[in-house]
């Protein structure tokens, strides 16, 4: 595999995902695991390219398999999180504790 096809194979899925393709940037490394390519993007993409449930992330690192497979070469994609970044509406709320004392009530013999 070239040097670059599967680093640019997923900056060009990733940038016509997100809302600031500008953004998007990419490290390859090379190690005797195989290629890992890291992905970094604007904290706002990060959903949309992760996706549901990590789908999208899921298929994207399909495909690079695939990519890879065909030169016999072993490439995982890492997706970089910014320090500090929330990961949306799950991450920014704080768990509340049910109160279920009226609830037991109910239930006193």
């Amino acid at each position: 595999m070239s040097r670059e096809q599967d680093q640019e194979f997923v900056e060009y899925v990733v940038r016509a995902l997100v809302d600031h393709p500008d953004d998007v940037k990419t490290e390859r490394t090379v190690d005797e695991m195989g290629v890992l390519i890291t992905l970094h993007l604007h904290p706002e993409d990060m959903g949309q390219v992760i996706g549901r449930q990590g789908q999208t992330a899921k298929s994207i690192r399909t495909l690079l398999r695939v990519v890879g497979a065909k030169r016999k070469s072993r490439v995982n994609l890492k997706i970089h999180e910014p320090e500090g970044s929330t990961r949306g509406p799950r991450a920014a709320r704080e768990p509340q504790p049910m109160d279920l004392s009226s609830d037991i009530d109910e239930f006193k013999l």
